[in-house]
């Protein structure tokens, strides 16, 4: 199994749930991936994929070069590219990096893949579309291949091409644009949508979009199946990459049951569990990068549970990205508490020091007003369970979210979801509408989404109707264990294509 990433997102909690899971299940699993750090950090590898066979490759020095002024990129260990642009970023978008560094990128893979035993594996199990295809077809192309995509490889190919469109209506290509403050193009052409790309795009970072867009169609082609994480992304993979549609599986992720489950807490314990995050081991953080430079005293937190301890807690975990929509967050919380009659707060759990798109969440409720959002900054997926106890409902206003996690798990320890009606949301909450597990509004819908904090909160029994219904659904439908026979069967599909390739079939 091989992730590019060090861990720090959704794909490598997959890696670790999964890989135990087909551990369970009687396969023998070694990961490839990245790390940074040292032990006991939450982005070092051998610390967060303990209990599998690990070959990593370490990022840290290549950080360090970027910190000194040089590429993290083209560093003798390379660190990956990104799906995202972010300004400041040492793992710049892979639309940025020049195609003549493809090889370094791939060759770096080669020996950690050797090392977990490629060549003799049943199945090399790759995760997104990464330099790790280029090195594993070019040393071990007999051996099955399957590609799991989660989303964001998707997006990026979706952001190059509306990028390489507005290009085209002004009459030149991606390569010929210059930043958009520099360059006199007549908007004539443009509609008002490619009017803002054109206004956001830092464009000399998409130079050699049309090369990776191409490039990872290649790898998805390639590949002898394909995993998407939800019907929705099935249906786009199949449309984007240009596969046919048996080419293609959805399994949707799962959710380690064991790990994340119901857990009572009194008002002393809840009160003291937040003090630790937000007080004592404060690492909330704002525009200046620095974990803690955002803090609180137990006096806020008093004020937070009010003076039964019983107050009412919305939690937001993940990254501070622009598909999560944390800005908007904040303002429709803002607007919710407003109306709210008795404590009603929002706890901030996520995103990844110095990393945000946009409006950074702690600027946006010093605007709007911050009475009620306490921000617990980064922490270890151990933690999480903490973080989850002390909550009552999960907040996720992410749009075109593939298949998040942190929905799973919320529903695994019994908290209801309000989220939107995108990306893999419909396919994981309100699936019985007798027995609704959530809340469901319109992407991008500000009001919207305060009234529905609204319901959620203000409902006398609401919360613990849904999210027992919550619970009883993760039960039943959303563990591991469960998808292994499904995953299996993607590899079957592979191992199929696989020998028909080499047999000289038509799928050569």
């Amino acid at each position: 199994m091989g992730l590019l990433f060090f861990p720090r997102g959704g794909s490598a909690h997959v890696c670790r749930y999964l890989g135990l899971a087909l551990e369970d299940a009687g396969w023998s699993t070694a990961l490839v991936a990245g790390s940074v750090g040292g032990p006991g950090e939450s982005t070092h590898g051998p610390t967060f994929f303990s209990g599998l066979e690990l070959h990593h490759l370490d990022y840290t020095e290549a950080i360090a070069a970027f910190e000194r002024g040089g590429s993290a990129i083209e560093a003798p260990v390379p660190l990956h590219p990104s799906y995202e642009d972010r300004e400041g970023a040492p793992d710049v978008v892979l639309a940025a990096v020049d195609p003549t560094l493809a090889r370094h990128l791939a060759a770096a893979w080669e020996s950690p893949l050797e090392a977990a035993g490629a060549a003799a594996a049943d199945i090399l199990h790759l995760h997104h579309l990464t330099p790790q295809h280029d090195a594993a077809r070019a040393r071990w192309p007999e051996v099955p291949l399957l590609a799991h995509l989660h989303g964001t490889e998707i997006k990026l190919i979706e952001a190059i091409e509306e990028r390489a469109a507005v290009a085209a209506a002004l009459g030149t290509t991606l390569a010929g644009m210059g930043e958009p403050g520099a360059c006199g193009w007549r908007r004539d052409a443009l509609s008002e949508a490619q009017s803002e790309i054109l206004d956001t795009t830092r464009w000399s970072q998409w130079r050699h979009g049309a090369f990776w867009a191409a490039h990872l169609r290649g790898q998805a082609s390639r590949a002898d199946h394909v995993v998407a994480v939800s019907p929705p992304d099935r249906a786009t993979a199949v449309s984007l990459l240009r596969l046919d549609e048996d080419r293609v599986t959805d399994v949707p992720n799962g959710v380690d049951t064991e790990h994340f489950r119901p857990r009572a807490v009194s008002p002393s314990e809840r009160t003291a569990l937040l003090r630790r995050c937000l007080v004592e081991d404060a690492r909330g953080w704002d525009e200046s990068g620095v974990p803690g430079s955002v803090r609180y005293t137990p006096a806020d937190v008093d004020r937070m549970l009010g003076p039964d301890g019983a107050g009412t807690v919305l939690i937001f975990v993940g990254r501070f990205t622009g598909a999560k929509r944390v800005p908007l967050l904040v303002e429709a919380f803002a607007r919710a508490k407003a109306r709210a009659t008795g404590p009603l707060s929002l706890l901030v759990w996520g995103g990844h020091p110095g990393e945000w798109e946009g409006e950074h969440p702690v600027t946006t409720a010093r605007r709007v007003g911050g009475d009620g959002l306490y921000f617990a900054g980064w922490r270890g997926h151990e933690d999480l369970p903490d973080g989850l106890a002390v909550s009552d409902a999960l907040v996720m206003p992410s749009v075109n979210d593939s298949y998040p996690q942190t929905p799973l798990e919320a529903m695994a320890v019994g908290l209801p979801v309000i989220a939107t009606l995108s990306g893999g949301f419909p396919s994981m909450i309100n699936l019985d509408p007798s027995l609704p597990t959530g809340w469901l509004v319109s992407p991008d819908d500000v009001e919207a989404l305060a009234d529905a904090l609204l319901q959620a909160t203000q409902t006398p029994g609401e919360l613990a109707r849904r999210g027992a219904a919550a619970l009883d659904h993760a039960r039943r439908n959303l563990s591991w264990t469960g998808r292994v026979s499904a995953v299996e069967d993607a590899y079957a599909r592979a191992t199929d294509r696989a020998q028909r390739r080499a047999a000289g079939g038509s799928d050569h």
